[in-house]
């Protein structure tokens, strides 16, 4: 039999770590009484344990005894959320091959997919953290989405934070419902919209320029600059095609060489475009 969650207060925190209502500690856990109400209804999940709902939003820079980090939900979350997808993938698509539903469960589940989620429903404004610089990065990154309204492919680079807030929220959801994969998954469906679909899941850029290469018989050449300019740039046949630049991970730079490269063969050596014409735009930071 099933073990059933009792409701569960914050204030039972108080008990249980001996906090005196005097305490600055009681003064933050209150004011999360607000914070809860409004996550859930955000979510539209209301939480029989709300501590979960505290520690799934508690980053491993606070160091409080009453409260641990989100990173054992996060562990959690991560595994139901692939499971609830590929579940889901597999009685939606019954004609799609294991390889493009691997891909496209990666493209659902993903750190940009997830750091998405978060911006959208602003979850970042309730993580208790000590990270002064994570305001910047999450504007920086907000604004890079509006350039890819449903995915970059590895073009921009999302802070890792914001996904692990939503897995985290997810692992909090699976054990609060007592374990309930229907239950967690009427929950992240919405949250996760709009999914992407075979329809519109991108090929990676490396890969697809690799592969018109490849298809023509051209010989690559990639001249790493990143230590020195953050950029790399690619010739094919020795002649220079394109180049891409982040100086914050090499990684970033170089799918968007690869990107670059990509369109700039589309546009001027008449060869047929596998993507949407109108993402060959120069991404460069």
């Amino acid at each position: 039999m099933e073990e059933k969650l009792e409701q569960v207060s914050l204030s039972s925190l108080f008990q249980e770590f001996h906090i005196s209502e005097n305490d600055e500690t009681a003064h933050l856990l209150q004011s999360w009484e607000r914070y809860v109400e409004e996550v859930e209804e955000i979510i539209g999940y209301k939480f029989k344990n709300p501590n979960l709902l505290y520690q799934a939003f508690t980053h491993s820079s606070i160091q409080e005894n009453c409260c641990e980090s989100y990173e054992r939900l996060e562990y959690v979350g991560d595994s139901v959320l692939n499971l609830l997808i590929a579940k889901e993938h597999y009685f939606l698509h019954p004609d799609l091959p294991p390889g493009k539903l691997t891909r496209l469960r990666a493209a659902n589940v993903d750190t940009e997919k997830l750091a998405r989620v978060a911006v959208k429903y602003d979850f970042h404004k309730y993580l208790r953290h000590k990270k002064p610089l994570l305001k910047g990065q999450v504007e920086e990154f907000r604004d890079a989405t509006l350039e890819y309204p449903l995915h970059s492919t590895g073009l921009i680079d999302p802070p890792k934070v914001l996904a692990d807030i939503v897995e985290s929220l997810i692992g909090a959801i699976y054990i609060d419902c007592n374990f309930s994969m229907d239950t967690t998954w009427q929950v992240t469906e919405g949250l996760l919209q709009p999914l992407i679909t075979p329809a519109n899941l991108e090929t990676h850029p490396v890969t697809k320029f690799y592969e018109v290469c490849q298809k023509n018989g051209w010989r690559v050449e990639l001249v790493d600059k990143w230590e020195e300019t953050g950029e790399i740039d690619v010739f094919v046949d020795g002649k220079f095609v394109g180049k891409g630049k982040f100086s914050g991970k090499k990684l970033i730079a170089l799918n968007r060489a690869a990107h670059n490269a990509y369109c700039q063969i589309v546009k001027n050596f008449s060869v047929e475009a596998t993507c949407d014409n109108s993402a060959c735009n120069e991404t460069q930071n």
